[in-house]
């Protein structure tokens, strides 16, 4: 059993449901004031639901001069359990079988972050006048809305007038063994709730009312069709996705005054979020509707090209693993959003993601002490 492994058991069995740490981020504070960090409770958010994060670091010999900061990112909150009695054995306790380790947040994300701090055990041990800053960015808000956690973080550091080199956010991005993906940028995303106005009245008397899901139909016909544009090297081509849809009163007997939809574009960086409202706005005007929408960036696109930090992950995976890793821009939106936005070079690498979110997640006992000694060389490489 080793330290990596027994500070992940410990931080499974803590129920940190979102917005909830219940702990986790104490334990890990702990761990790292014992080697020489400094650490800080940020609490954002209402008094009913606060959101705590961590901010700690241990600045290295050369700050002065600045050498590099290196920041671990993460959150301690995982997604509600689901049914109870659906789970093989108490999401919360942690379970082996198999040579798996079962509990909610296996995957996503507490071994990561366990991985991390155990990584940075090691590497001050072994370095303990490492010239560059190690840092952490822990949240319990990226589960749920995400609006007092990392990116208020970032706010503060910002205010603060803390420099970030460069990121790992621990997400689970391994497909089929640990070290064969990393995310070295996102899609971003924008939503909308359209709502098309029409008149409500009796069915038998279409000619007194205006149906809002008629008229809107054409125009959600050719929205379907619209190639937003065609991506390049490093992201696929915009995608338009309605997610839900709804009119009418209940009653069989009544044409509906209003049609509610919500969509979704994840974008390239070949677009924008203006562009895109100003192109799907116009298709809406062209189809005569009334409608209103509001929109919602939940987050731009980020690309971190080949350079000293995914050199030194990718290096730091084939020394571990014998791997030749991928990096990809594919999946849905995490913290690196935010992070790119005052950092230069953000990457998400972790355990194999197939169970996160799921009914029994597991991590692989086998991946565990690779995904730590990846994090611990690549400390090596851009630190030492």
């Amino acid at each position: 059993m080793t330290a990596t492994v027994r500070l992940t058991e410990a931080l499974i069995a803590r129920p940190s449901v979102t917005p909830v740490d219940e702990g986790c981020q104490t334990l890990m504070a702990d761990r790292l004031r014992a080697i020489g960090f400094d650490c800080q409770t940020l609490v954002f958010g209402p008094a009913e639901a606060p959101v705590t994060n961590l901010w700690a670091i241990k600045r290295g010999s050369g700050h002065a001069s600045g050498a590099p900061t290196l920041v671990f990112a993460g959150h301690t909150d995982v997604v509600p359990t689901g049914p109870l009695d659906q789970w093989s054995s108490p999401p919360f306790v942690p379970t082996y079988r198999d040579g798996l380790l079962y509990g909610r947040g296996a995957a996503d994300m507490k071994t990561s972050l366990a991985a991390m701090v155990v990584a940075s055990e090691e590497f001050v041990a072994a370095h303990p006048k490492h010239a560059g800053s190690i840092a952490f960015l822990i949240t319990s808000d990226e589960e749920g809305p995400s609006v007092d956690g990392t990116v208020k973080v970032c706010e503060w550091l910002q205010q603060q007038g803390e420099r970030l080199d460069a990121c790992i956010v621990g997400e689970p991005t391994s497909v089929k063994q640990v070290g064969d993906m990393i995310k070295n940028g996102r899609r971003g995303s924008l939503s909308g709730k359209l709502k098309v106005k029409g008149v409500q009245g009796h069915i038998a008397y279409p000619h007194l009312a205006q149906n809002p899901i008629h008229v809107a139909a054409p125009a959600l016909a050719e929205l379907t069709t619209i190639v937003w544009d065609h991506g390049n090297d490093h992201f696929p081509p915009t995608s338009w996705q309605m997610s839900n849809i709804h009119a009418g009163t209940g009653a069989n007997n009544v044409i509906p005054g209003e049609l509610v939809i919500d969509f979704n574009f994840r974008f390239s960086t070949e677009s924008t979020p203006e562009s895109l409202q100003a192109r799907l706005e116009d298709v809406l005007r062209k189809h005569g509707l009334g409608f209103d929408i509001a929109w919602t960036v939940g987050g731009r696109p980020f690309l971190t090209r080949r350079g000293p930090l995914v050199d030194a992950m990718a290096d730091s995976i084939r020394e571990v693993t014998g791997i030749e890793t991928e990096l990809s821009t594919t999946g849905g939106t995490s913290d690196g959003r935010f992070i790119a936005q005052i950092c230069p070079q953000v990457v998400e690498f972790g355990p194999c993601n197939a169970s996160i979110h799921k009914l029994d997640e597991h991590v692989a006992v086998a991946d565990i002490e690779p995904l730590k000694n990846i994090y611990r060389q690549t400390l090596v490489r851009l630190l030492a």
